[in-house]
C-alpha cells in the first residue's frame, strides 16, 4: 500500500513495548518512536554538542588554570549532572543534562591525558597515552554492556555508571599539578616541590638548583603570554598543520563513532556486539603502542587508516547469508579506527609546543566532536541502504590516510617548548 498520499494520525491509544531486551530505555519512557524517531539520535548528538563544547573551552581552561583543577571540575561536572540525569522528567531535561554531562566527560579525558604527557618521561609518556589512558577506556567500555546486561532499567543503570565517579575525589592528594605547565607560568618554586619529590619517590639524587635566577627572570615576561587560540594559526606552516590535524580528527571521529553506535544493528545479540566491539579495541591500543614505539607516526597511522577504511568498504561485497563474515570486517575495521585514533593523540602532543598544547589537543578533539555529532545520522542513513554508512565511513577513512602523509615526522624528536621548536610541514 502506497502510505505517502494517504492521510495518516498518530497512535491515539498509547504504545506498549516488549520487554525481552530493555525493560525500560528513554525510547519507551517518552515514546520517541514513528513520528518522534528523529529524537533518539538527536539525543546522542547533542550529547557530543556537549563534548565539542567541553573540548574547545577545557583546552583553554586548563592552559589558562592549570591542569588538575580543571580536570577535577569537570569529573565534579560529569558525576554531579549524571546523576540529576536519573530524576529526568521529560526526554527535554534529560537532553539538555546529557549535554553537560558531555561538556564535563571529554574535558576530564583531554586534560588527565595532558597531565600525564606532561609529568611523564619519553618512553613511559608513549606507555601512558596509549596502553594506560586508552586500555583502561576500553575496560571501562566493556563493563558498560556487562553493567546493562543486569541492569535492564535506564535510570538504574545510570546510576550504577555515576557512581564510581565517587571514587576518584581521593586522588586529589595523588595527582600533583603539571610542572611544565607551572613552569610556562614562572611559576618555578611550585614545579620544584613537584620535580624534587618526584626525585625523592624515584631514588633520584636532585641538583642543589634546578633553575637559575638570572634565567628565571629573563624568561618571565615571555612565559606569563598568555597564548590564545589564533596562535595555532600563527604561521603558514603552524595553520597548515592545525588544519590537517583538524580534517585528520574529524574524519577518524566520523568511522570510530559510526562503527562504535551501529553495534545494535548487527546480526545476533546487542549486548555481546558491544562487548566484542569493546574487546576488539583493547589489541589495537596494543598494536599502537608498539607501532609508536618502534616506528615513524605518519607511516604507521596512515597503514592503519588504510586498513580500517579498506576493510569497511568491503563488507558491501560479503553475501547476505555470511553475517559472521560482515560482523568480523566490522570489527577489524573498527581495529584500524581505533588503533588510529588513540595514535593521534600522541602525534598531535609531539606536534605542538607547551603554551598551546592543550589548547591544540581541545581544537582537534573539537574538530573530532563535530565528526561525532554526525555518526549518529551517519548510522540512520543505514534505515535507506544498509551499506550506505560502510561506504562512506570506508571511503573517508582512506582519504585521511593519504592525507597524513604530508604531515612533518615527529619520531624521535623532543617535545617542542616554542613554537621555533615545531616540525615544518613536507
Amino acid at each position: 500500500v502506497e502510505l505517502e498520499p494517504r492521510e495518516q494520525e498518530p497512535c491515539l491509544d498509547g504504545w506498549e513495548y516488549s520487554r525481552d531486551v530493555y525493560r525500560s530505555t528513554i525510547v519507551t519512557e517518552w515514546n520517541l518512536v514513528c513520528e518522534d524517531d528523529w529524537k533518539a539520535p538527536l539525543t546522542t548528538s547533542l550529547f557530543f554538542v556537549g563534548v565539542l563544547i567541553g573540548s574547545f573551552i577545557s583546552g583553554q581552561l586548563s592552559d589558562r588554570f592549570g591542569r588538575k583543577s580543571i580536570l577535577f571540575l569537570t569529573m565534579a561536572v560529569q558525576t554531579g549532572f549524571s546523576f540529576l540525569q536519573i530524576f529526568s522528567t521529560s526526554w527535554e531535561m534529560f537532553t539538555v543534562l546529557f549535554l553537560i554531562v558531555g561538556m564535563g566527560q571529554i574535558s576530564n579525558y583531554v586534560v588527565a591525558f595532558i597531565l600525564g604527557t606532561e609529568i611523564l618521561g619519553k618512553s613511559v609518556r608513549i606507555l601512558f597515552s596509549t596502553l594506560g589512558v586508552c586500555i583502561f577506556f576500553a575496560f571501562g567500555y566493556m563493563l558498560l554492556p556487562l553493567f546493562a546486561y543486569f541492569i535492564r532499567d535506564w535510570r538504574m543503570l545510570l546510576l550504577a555508571l555515576t557512581v564510581p565517579g565517587l571514587f576518584c575525589i581521593p586522588l586529589w592528594w595523588v595527582i600533583p599539578e603539571s610542572p611544565r605547565w607551572l613552569i610556562s607560568q614562572g611559576r618555578y618554586k611550585e614545579a620544584e616541590v613537584i620535580i624534587r619529590k618526584a626525585a625523592k619517590i624515584n631514588g633520584i639524587p636532585a641538583p642543589a638548583v634546578l633553575f637559575d635566577t638570572a634565567e628565571m627572570q629573563d624568561s618571565k615576561p615571555q612565559q606569563q603570554q598568555k597564548a590564545i587560540l589564533l596562535d595555532l594559526f600563527r604561521t603558514r606552516n603552524i595553520a597548515t598543520i592545525t588544519i590537517m590535524s583538524l580534517l585528520l580528527w574529524f574524519f577518524t571521529s566520523v568511522g570510530y563513532f559510526g562503527l562504535s553506535l551501529s553495534t545494535p544493528d548487527w546480526h545476533g545479540d546487542a549486548y555481546l556486539n558491544c562487548f566484542l566491539s569493546a574487546v576488539i579495541e583493547v589489541p589495537a591500543y596494543v598494536i599502537a603502542w608498539l607501532l609508536l614505539r618502534s616506528l615513524p607516526r605518519r607511516y604507521s597511522l596512515s597503514g592503519i587508516l588504510f586498513l580500517g577504511g579498506s576493510v569497511v568498504l568491503f563488507i558491501q561485497l560479503v553475501p547476505a547469508d555470511l553475517n559472521v563474515l560482515s560482523v568480523g570486517l566490522v570489527m577489524l575495521g573498527k581495529f584500524g579506527i581505533t588503533a588510529a585514533f588513540s595514535m593521534l593523540y600522541v602525534y598531535n602532543v609531539e606536534l605542538y609546543p607547551t603554551p598551546v598544547r592543550n589548547m591544540a589537543v581541545g581544537a582537534t578533539s573539537t574538530a573530532s566532536r563535530l565528526g561525532s555529532i554526525i555518526a549518529p545520522y551517519f548510522v540512520y542513513l543505514g534505515a535507506y541502504d544498509r551499506f550506505l554508512p560502510y561506504i562512506l565511513m570506508g571511503s573517508l577513512t582512506v582519504l585521511i590516510g593519504i592525507l597524513t602523509l604530508f604531515l612533518p615526522e615527529s619520531y624521535g624528536n623532543p617535545l617542542p617548548e616554542s613554537f621555533e621548536q615545531m616540525l615544518k610541514v613536507k
